[in-house]
């Protein structure tokens, strides 16, 4: 079988979870779509080298977090270059939630993130940053569902503790 033709049949069923991840991580639904193609562009590359994994879903959706996560470093780097009072001033200050994360500070709480181990921080990025189901959560990490729900309920918790010392210290 030529080598394209066994990557689209072993990878085809996996787009609309890398769509759906690629979507959250994305602003608008033509970045989410380069991102998806980004994706099995890089797939495809490694494939063609000899990585053929034996679960595609959470291999694909790694490297979809990745290539997302390097946009999203690059965009913010982008984004330091916008006064902090012009982008808080997008914020609609008539709902609580949303006066409530502008005026979380972004570098504190991101900061506080890296606090956490790896599979707390993974399982809190998918679920609550990508907005996935903790059942899609867990198809990705490749863990049961009840210990992607342990992980999320420890690094809320741990992250509430890290974000409330910074702001009893008085900090931004």
């Amino acid at each position: 079988m030529d080598p394209r033709d066994e990557f689209l049949s072993s990878t085809m069923g996996a787009m609309d979870l890398v769509y759906n991840i690629a979507r959250r991580m994305e602003r608008s639904p033509e970045d989410a779509r380069d991102l998806v193609q980004d994706t099995y562009l890089s797939a495809f590359s490694a494939w063609t080298k000899g990585s053929k994994p034996d679960r595609v879903e959470p291999w694909l959706a790694t490297i979809c977090l990745n290539l997302g996560r390097s946009r999203y470093r690059r965009s913010r780097r982008a984004l330091r270059e916008v006064p902090l009072e012009l982008a808080r001033g997008a914020v609609d200050r008539s709902d609580p939630e949303s006066e409530a994360l502008a005026s979380l500070d972004a570098a504190a709480l991101h900061q506080a993130m890296w606090t956490l181990d790896e599979g707390q921080r993974i399982a809190l990025a998918l679920v609550d940053i990508c907005g996935l189901s903790t059942t899609e959560a867990a198809q990705v990490m490749g863990t049961p569902r009840g210990t992607v729900l342990s992980r999320l309920h420890r690094g809320r918790r741990a992250l509430a503790h890290v974000m409330s010392e910074h702001v009893d210290r008085g900090e931004p």
